[in-house]
């Protein structure tokens, strides 16, 4: 069987789908499968194996139906891979007519997997316009379910979301792992001099430094700054120059303890992070399994202190990959990093069940397992 990828963003794009995508086409392409891409933009050059299509353009009804006369020309049996996100598909994320798209290629024989990375948008206050978008979520969300002969999920939180549009259908819905970012490259020498100027041990965040995840960083770092230990703070990832530059103004004693790092490709990424002791991940929802700038740290086996809220899946404590504190303690968050600071062996146990943790469930060659198997 052959592997079709439909997929909102592959690299060069930026962001966790394009992340996701390439992991998914270079696993199965190294397992020996045929492995083809089809997302928007021109073709591009790709690793051996995976055959990235563009055409998918602004995924309108001509786009769709010049891929699915493309997809045609391939043999069958076909296996579609559809990376969903509502917002990922053009039409301000009511594309209504893709869901259709999809669900008339599952008609025509090819088996549909969907990968729900996030489901809909909720309902809730604001404007009318949000209302519409979260109605228009539903119906799609009820089309791609009915072309789906398997649907996976970034988080098993999703499940209760979604079995209701399944509108008594059977089907199981299985947990995906979602991986980090994995490097094998060799460290980065100008990521080196850069943290051989930084002073004490290294604490770090990776992100975007969205507004509910840099808040709840704001209120944190003041407290883990002030540790005995005289840590400096590394950001990384795109956006963390401008919320360190807003750090340090408020806080101008701290210049010489501040790095950030910017978009990092994954080779400086990985030199970054490995010389973290301790990665500070706190999100407003908790940490759940579809976060990968938390699993990039696991699968460096580093300390994360991250937070527990409504998403949190049991896992996490039955597993003890990270530390675990309520979103609505940052004493408790501030004094979780500061015990790992002072304690060298706590740092290294915690790390290695993290890296345990990651090669069980969330690396690539897992997932990889996890689809072939199904």
């Amino acid at each position: 069987m052959s592997w079709h990828l439909i997929t909102c963003e592959y690299p060069p794009d930026v962001g966790g789908i394009s992340d996701h995508s390439a992991q998914v086409a270079t696993g199965l392409a190294a397992a020996g499968d045929d492995v083809h891409v089809w997302c928007p933009g021109p073709e591009r050059p790709a690793p051996s194996g995976v055959h990235v299509h563009g055409g998918l353009g602004a995924f309108g009804r001509a786009d769709l139906e010049r891929v699915g006369r493309a997809l045609d020309g391939h043999p069958a049996p076909r296996r579609l891979v559809v990376q969903w996100v509502p917002h990922g598909f053009g039409k301000r994320s009511m594309n209504l007519w893709f869901c259709l798209w999809v669900w008339r290629r599952a008609r025509r024989g090819d088996a549909v997997d969907v990968v729900v990375h996030e489901p809909y948008l909720q309902f809730g206050r604001g404007p009318i316009q949000h209302f519409v978008m979260a109605l228009v979520h539903r119906l799609m969300t009820i089309v791609l379910l009915r072309a789906a002969d398997r649907v996976w999920m970034s988080t098993p939180a999703w499940e209760d979301l979604l079995r209701p549009y399944l509108l008594g259908r059977h089907m199981d819905m299985r947990w995906l792992p979602v991986p980090g970012c994995e490097s094998q490259a060799s460290p980065s020498v100008g990521a080196a001099t850069d943290l051989a100027a930084l002073p004490g041990p290294l604490v770090g965040h990776f992100g975007t430094y969205g507004t509910l995840v840099a808040s709840l960083l704001d209120e944190r770092l003041a407290g883990v700054m002030a540790s005995a230990t005289r840590p400096s703070l590394i950001l990384m990832g795109a956006g963390g120059e401008a919320f360190a530059r807003q750090l340090v103004a408020r806080h101008p004693e701290w210049r010489d303890r501040v790095l950030a790092t910017g978009y990092l490709s994954p080779e400086r990424l990985d030199t970054y992070l490995s010389a973290c002791d301790v990665l500070l991940q706190p999100y407003p929802d908790g940490i759940t399994t579809r976060r990968t700038s938390a699993m990039a740290g696991l699968a460096r086996g580093r300390a994360v202190v991250t937070t527990t809220g409504q998403l949190t899946e049991s896992l996490w404590a039955e597993r003890q990959a990270v530390l675990l504190v309520d979103a609505a303690d940052p004493m408790g968050f501030v004094a979780a990093v500061d015990g790992l600071l002072h304690d060298g062996q706590a740092r290294e146990r915690l790390g290695a069940r993290a890296r345990a943790v990651y090669d069980a469930h969330f690396s690539v060659s897992q997932l990889v397992h996890t689809l072939r198997a199904a």
